[in-house]
């Protein structure tokens, strides 16, 4: 039989919203490995990497040039026949890394009820039936929105932010502000709900506001970020400070002039996360990415339901109808990751202070480990897992093998790990640090590590 372990062939995604020519990451890990039709241009964005076997971009095996769908369906054992069974014969997750040089639309994504309805309803603008978790590691310094703010921010700046109270409405504002106060920081169940649905009802009313009041809105609220510096907004939230959201807000505008997202970001929490920081969104939780270069992993989908930062198709009705409406500060959006117990540090690693951490979000369908070797000859032993892996190299040159197989690995190199094979990782390099990354399915539990969750 075959040894488990192929060298991929990636695609990358050209969207307005990428990084340029070279400096992106997702397009020079693409261009790592050898391809007829892929070149950088340095005039073009490039945004997305996938590793994985969605059929709109399918990752294929560097040697055979057959897709890794193809693959997987045709021999059940590389994924293991529990998995191929549960999730059709396709991979459980999409492995991607995103370059971010402008912001993405305010989004979120269905959970698998709603996405099965809004498939069936508009398989344009919704391609297929999956929900759509998602996880996100920094590689490079990061921000963007995740999540709503805790609720007395909210309140703070509508008090503080006339544009964003009169887009709101008054009446909306004062009702929000009369239902949480008090209550905003509550645990009891029937506070919560209330707090939600009062969240609901303020934020549906911005983003259902007049076209025309959304535009002479945002020429105020730019006026002032401008003349206002530190004051802006109030002085800011307890989370962000007055010239931080200011600076935002110019941003933003420069990015998408006028548009209803400079001030959605008062209900938002605005996230920055340094490399190998993370956060977890479950289905229904909105949020928008604003810059930087990212590891992203997903159950594999491709549902986007729109609001604002964006020319595409925006579905208000749909996105104001779904959401959790869930609030929490900064802190609780943050993921908290663990070392990872299912791998062996050789000594020349141990000695180097090498790593394996997980990153292990409250589902099934994926978890991410990431190991950092730090000396030449540094080794990473992986136990078998009952499911299928993908790494990827960050940093760094080594080798990977799986029994007798051995493949060099360099930055963008991407491999597929059958299930139930041990995988070895060294650094064959000189001082520099050798990093992967390792999407996996376990269904067997391992993939929860030691208090591996959020």
């Amino acid at each position: 039989m075959q040894v488990p372990l192929m060298r991929l062939q990636c695609g990358v995604n050209s969207y307005d919203w990428g990084k340029v020519g070279k400096e992106s990451a997702a397009a020079k890990f693409a261009s790592a490995t050898p391809s007829n039709d892929f070149s950088i241009e340095e005039e073009k964005p490039y945004a997305e990497l996938w590793m994985g076997t969605h059929p709109s971009l399918p990752s294929r095996d560097l040697e055979t040039q057959r897709t890794l769908l193809d693959m997987v369906q045709d021999n059940q054992a590389l994924m293991s026949t529990e998995i191929s069974k549960k999730y059709g014969e396709k991979l459980p997750f999409l492995f991607k890394v995103l370059s971010i040089r402008k912001a993405l639309s305010i989004q979120a994504h269905p959970n698998k009820k709603l996405a099965e309805q809004l498939h069936a309803k508009d398989s344009k603008n919704y391609p297929d039936d999956n929900h759509k978790p998602e996880m996100t590691i920094a590689i490079t310094p990061f921000d963007g929105f995740c999540g709503f703010r805790p609720l007395a921010e909210i309140s703070h700046f509508l008090q503080t932010v006339p544009s964003f109270r009169n887009l709101v409405g008054d009446s909306a504002a004062k009702e929000f502000e009369s239902l949480v106060k008090g209550r905003e920081t509550s645990d009891d169940k029937d506070d919560m709900q209330k707090n939600k649905k009062g969240l609901q009802h303020a934020f549906s009313a911005l983003m259902n506001a007049d076209k025309d009041a959304i535009a002479s809105a945002a020429q105020e609220l730019v006026e002032s970020a401008k003349k206002d510096g530190e004051k802006f907004a109030g002085g800011g939230g307890p989370s962000n400070g007055g010239r931080e959201l200011a600076d935002l807000v110019i941003r933003l505008n420069g990015q998408f002039e006028g548009d209803i997202g400079l001030h959605v970001l008062f209900f938002l929490n605005y996230v920055k996360l340094e490399p190998g920081e993370a956060m977890f969104l479950k289905a229904d939780d909105i949020h928008a990415y604003l810059s930087g270069d990212i590891i992203e992993c997903m159950a594999s989908s491709d549902n986007v339901v729109r609001a604002g930062f964006t020319p595409k198709y925006k579905d208000v009705p749909t996105l104001t109808s779904m959401l959790t409406y869930s609030y929490a500060p900064i802190s609780e959006q943050k993921m908290h990751p663990t070392d990872y117990p299912y791998v062996t540090l050789s000594s020349t690693a141990y000695s180097s202070n090498s790593s394996s951490i997980l990153y292990d979000p409250p589902i099934e369908e994926f978890s991410v480990v990431k190991t950092d070797l730090k000396k030449k000859g540094a080794k990473a032993t992986f136990e078998p897992v009952a499911g299928p892996s993908i790494f990827i190299c960050t940093q760094g040159e080594g080798k990977i093998s799986v029994g007798p197989k051995e493949e060099s690995v360099k930055a963008g190199y991407v491999y597929f790990v059958g299930a139930t094979a041990e995988a070895v990782l060294e650094s064959t390099g000189g001082d520099g640090e050798f990093v992967t990354f390792k999407a996996f399915c376990d269904l067997n539990g391992k993939e929860e590590g030691k208090n591996g969750k959020l």
